[in-house]
């Protein structure tokens, strides 16, 4: 099972608000999901960004893709780089 991190539309018309989460890709965009990561608000200004960080980080480990927004979103709240610099000394250790 190939497991995505996306974004979840939640809110009503014109006022959109999202959940991050864990999702098989093979599932549709509002459909069925693993985990909630966090949410995304971009009504706020500016955009409200919450995460649960290691939740975000064990499934990043697990080799979950996020999508290209939320990949975005990792690299606004630096979740992104803690996860490169985290890869990068388990390889100089090896």
């Amino acid at each position: 099972m190939a497991v995505k991190l996306r974004l979840k539309r939640m809110g009503a018309k014109k006022q959109p608000f999202y959940r991050i989460v864990a999702a098989d890709s093979r599932s549709p965009r509002d459909g069925k999901f693993i985990e909630i990561l966090g949410t995304y608000n971009p009504l706020m200004e500016p955009a409200e960004i919450k995460l649960e960080e290691e939740l975000v980080l064990k499934w990043l480990r697990t080799g979950a893709e996020p999508t290209e927004t939320v990949r975005t979103l990792f690299r606004k709240t630096g979740i992104l780089e803690k996860f490169h610099n985290e890869r990068m000394t388990k390889k100089e250790v090896k």
